[in-house]
């Protein structure tokens, strides 16, 4: 699996529902690959359509890996928090974004089996990151304008650096 850059139109679409009664991959197959591909980065999260695939699933890392087919946020808080944020497919690009502290989200796991669960701290934010990308929305959406121009200011001074 390659990453797609942010110049891909496939970052701004929808992605659509993953079908398990005609799975368009094996589902339990297409996990252990995103898995993988996550794991050959030093990024905490993948979507499938940031590897190039218009599939609604994403994987974070976590203990263990958690890969989530068919996501929903059902519940979030009212409080929301800043933190930084950065993406695969914007190398050195990190951004303040504010989300919600935390959520509930219904998902299906690789097996076909449906789970309900309760997210905080930075794992919601992940998984707030990533269903994102599932819904055509990029970090740099959500930034305010002032953390945007400051993290792109940034960014041209880290590539200056560096070339």
């Amino acid at each position: 699996m390659y990453m797609i850059d942010e110049t891909n139109k496939l970052l701004r679409e929808i992605s659509p529902e993953f079908n398990f009664n005609n799975p368009p991959i094996d589902p339990i197959q297409f996990a252990k690959d995103i898995a993988e591909s996550l794991m050959n980065t030093s990024g905490v999260g993948l979507a499938a359509n940031q590897v190039g695939l218009p599939h609604r699933c994403f994987v974070i890392r976590s203990n263990p890996i958690l890969v989530m087919y068919n996501p929903i946020i059902v519940d979030y808080s009212k409080k929301e928090v800043y933190m930084d944020e950065g993406c695969l497919s914007f190398p050195n690009l990190i951004i303040k974004i504010k989300r919600p502290e935390h959520i509930r989200m219904r998902f299906t796991l690789p097996n076909g089996e449906v789970k309900t669960e309760k997210y905080t701290g930075m794992t919601s934010r992940i998984i707030q990151h990533e269903y994102d990308h599932l819904n055509g929305i990029i970090y740099t959406d959500r930034a305010t304008r002032y953390h945007r121009e400051m993290a792109q200011k940034k960014c041209l001074k880290l590539r200056k650096t560096i070339w």
